[in-house]
């Protein structure tokens, strides 16, 4: 019997999980996982000690070669041709990957991108398409090039997007949805016999890194709006507003009944929630968090921190996260 044509996966991140789990213990018939490649481990939490990320720590708990250079270089790309590595699948990996790398499969590298392309290249598909009021994204097979996320796309598969679904629970049917991909395109992958259309590029759009500083509520905006951002932004960077000198971190929102001729940023009611006016509509806010303390139902923090009707909270202009 032949050997199996060896793959190689490049990732970082949670997403990437249910398909390199597939890959993993459903298709071994058909490939070799011969390594994972993935960040460095980090210093992280408050003891900052090395952590790995969930894809190193997958790779190592089931005795998958992992490889975690600073950089991919010429060294991995060395490394990869020595192997006779037949495909690389990419996702959510974290770097740039020069052409030796690019180039040293023999059937080159895929990757899952996490929008329905050409929308949303870039570093931040699934929170952009949820701050947005998209109800659909998805994740495409695609070739990887020079330029981020303008490969030609061999298979999209498409996911919806639900009025509660916040970043984590989007994120969870992307990478799901990455095994359907996989079923699909697998074997054709592995021969290097994809069907790839190249994308319009005329019709583009990009989104960029997410910033601590995006979780500012802005009031002026329609309350559809901020909460959507609130949903994209979870569980970072959250959302939060200023109230005096103290930085107010805000839970979980709904959407209330519609107001008219009323300041963005007033108090209407504060209870058993705090809703607040904006430039349409009502943010019904139920959760709220002081600096260093717990996130709290609003009740139970309005008995600790008072925040008074017909006050008005300061709002912040949110930038759109479409470059």
């Amino acid at each position: 019997m032949p050997d199996l044509p060896k793959i190689v996966y490049f990732g970082s991140d949670a997403i990437c999980l249910p398909g390199l789990q597939y890959l993993h213990e459903q298709a071994r018939d058909l490939c070799t996982l011969a390594a994972v490649v993935s960040q460095p481990d980090r210093r992280q939490g408050r003891g900052k000690k090395l952590q790995q990320n969930s894809v190193a720590e997958f790779a190592s708990s089931k005795g998958i070669p992992l490889l975690q250079p600073e950089k991919p270089n010429a060294a991995l790309a060395d490394w990869l041709g020595a192997q006779k590595v037949a495909l690389a699948f990419v996702m959510a990996y974290g770097h740039f990957l020069p052409k030796a790398v690019r180039e040293a499969p023999k059937h080159g590298m895929l990757n899952f991108h996490a929008s329905i392309l050409p929308a949303y290249r870039g570093a931040s598909p699934v929170e952009a398409a949820i701050a947005l009021g998209e109800a659909e994204t998805g994740v495409c097979l695609m070739q990887v090039v020079k330029e981020m996320d303008a490969g030609a796309v061999a298979d999209c598969e498409r996911v919806c997007i639900e009025n509660v679904d916040t970043s984590p629970t989007v994120r969870s049917k992307v990478g799901q949805a990455v095994i359907t991909l996989l079923e699909r395109n697998l074997k054709a992958s592995l021969l290097g016999a994809l069907t790839l259309l190249p994308q319009n590029a005329s019709l583009a759009t990009h989104c960029r890194k997410i910033s601590k500083e995006d979780g500012a509520l802005d009031f002026t905006q329609t309350a559809v709006s901020i909460d959507a951002r609130l949903r994209a932004f979870t569980p970072w960077p959250g959302g939060y507003f200023d109230h005096g000198e103290t930085r107010v971190k805000v839970g979980m929102c709904s959407l209330a009944e519609l107001i008219t001729s009323t300041q963005p940023g007033s108090v209407i009611v504060a209870g058993e929630t705090l809703d607040v006016a904006t430039g349409m509509g009502l943010l019904r806010i139920h959760e709220l968090q002081r600096p260093g303390g717990r996130m709290l139902p609003v009740s139970d923090f309005l008995r600790g921190y008072p925040i008074e009707v017909g006050e008005v909270l300061l709002s912040v202009p949110s930038h759109s996260l479409l470059v």
